[in-house]
């Protein structure tokens, strides 16, 4: 054999050797890590060290706990996974328990039972996933203790950079939920007070004294008709107030069958609303409604009747609101806006959606306690303008964020604190 052929051998065995040496240091009892597709360490210097399974590793001489949070496709539980000089040990080889301390809350005990290859904690772990750890072990009759801090969405803001930034805070309580259905409509002269007028008998408009625009009241003179058969003239009046909307009178002109007035009282008004199919199982007469013109003015009313036909041309059906209008605010024919209220519930607990901000895939709220802010996931349910309903995630009475949550989110984000284990 020559040099460079024992040269090349010598490299071989030297690189197998330390190959060798690099697998069996990855999972020794002290460097067991969980890796990525490419071999490379899924943590930098200074994270949690990790197991195969990518949980945080817990050690205690050549023993050691795996600590999983299992949540692909199935409710957060805990699985613990064990080994003794880097060999897994079977599940009923050992035994564990799991403590969490949350913020404000008292501990929260996990216990384990068997499962193939893991103990499976009983019961989920709910969110936030942030809390202190506490993890006992008992395996060939001795116990083994542990604590770490694993926070996620949590922050330290003293209470005088709060104030100064405009961080408010309320208690959670339970509310008053108004919830209501946005329609659009018009507003219509109210068909009682609109009179069409009519000249009595057939004759020549000989004189008109009033013109569209002007207002005349019940039995105000309009013109005059000289009859066909008497050749006298009468008058033509106004049988009821209100204003002059349309004139259809000239002189000189033969009445026929046309009305040549038409007087309408708009003192009062109707609003016809549109109610489509998604909200026809939702509107009753009786209900109020917040009737809004598209220059911002308000006006409260009460529906009165819901059409059982639906409107010509259209898939809508009408609901209708008196409305008094003294003033002339509401002119016939323009649109509108309606706010129905369709139920008022008094729920249990409720917060501001002003507070609502996102976290992962979860809309939240902070909670505060002392200086520390940590955010809720929440389960939601009914809401109006200002509040929605908490269904879960949230406790009756305790503090979170109203105002500027916006900088608590950014200050969380800025931390790094992440959904860890």
């Amino acid at each position: 054999m020559n040099r460079n052929n024992l040269t090349l051998l010598i490299a071989v065995a030297f690189f197998s050797a330390l190959i060798t040496f690099l697998l069996v240091r990855a999972f020794a009892p002290g460097q067991m890590a969980a890796t990525n597709s490419t071999g490379e360490s899924q943590y930098a210097e200074g994270e949690a060290e990790r197991g195969p399974h990518g949980g945080r590793l817990l050690e205690d001489g050549t023993f050691a706990v795996e600590l999983v949070i299992a949540e692909s496709g199935i409710p957060p539980e805990f699985h613990i996974y064990a080994y003794d000089s880097g060999e897994p040990l079977d599940a009923d080889q050992f035994s564990a328990t799991v403590e969490l301390g949350r913020l404000g809350e008292t501990r929260e005990s996990f216990s384990f039972v068997p499962e193939g290859e893991y103990l499976r904690g009983i019961g989920p772990v709910r969110e936030p996933h942030s809390f202190d750890v506490y993890v006992g072990a008992n395996y060939a009759g001795t116990s083994r203790k542990w604590d770490y801090e694993s926070y996620e969405g949590r922050t330290e803001i003293p209470d005088r950079i709060a104030v100064d930034s405009g961080i408010r805070t309320e208690s959670a309580e339970a509310q008053q939920i108004v919830e209501t259905v946005e329609l659009t409509g018009t507003v219509q002269a109210n068909p009682a007070l609109v009179s069409e007028v009519r000249a009595r008998f057939p004759g020549i408009v000989t004189e008109v004294l009033r013109d569209t625009g002007d207002f005349v009241n019940s039995g105000e003179t309009l013109g005059f008709v000289e009859t066909n058969e008497s050749l006298r003239s009468v008058p033509i009046d106004a049988p009821i107030s209100g204003l002059l909307v349309n004139r259809n009178i000239q002189v000189g002109q033969v009445t026929g069958d046309e009305p040549l007035f038409v007087i309408a009282n708009l003192s009062e008004v109707w609003v016809q609303l549109d109610v489509f199919g998604r909200d026809l199982g939702a509107i009753r007469a009786g209900q109020n409604v917040v009737i809004s013109s598209l220059d911002g003015s308000n006006f409260g009313g009460t529906i009165d009747w819901v059409s059982p036909l639906v409107a010509h041309g259209s898939q809508s059906v009408r609901a209708r609101i008196p409305l008094p209008n003294p003033d002339g605010a509401l002119r016939a024919g323009q649109f509108v806006r309606g706010r129905v209220t369709v139920a008022e519930t008094e729920v249990p607990l409720a917060v501001r959606r002003s507070a609502l901000q996102t976290f992962r895939d979860f809309d939240v709220v902070y909670a505060k306690v002392g200086d520390v802010y940590e955010v809720r996931m929440l389960g939601l349910g009914r809401q109006d303008e200002n509040f929605i309903e908490v269904l879960d995630g949230l406790s009756p009475g305790e503090i979170y964020v109203t105002g500027n949550s916006y900088l608590v989110k950014a200050d969380i984000e800025k931390s790094g604190a992440s959904h860890d284990h």
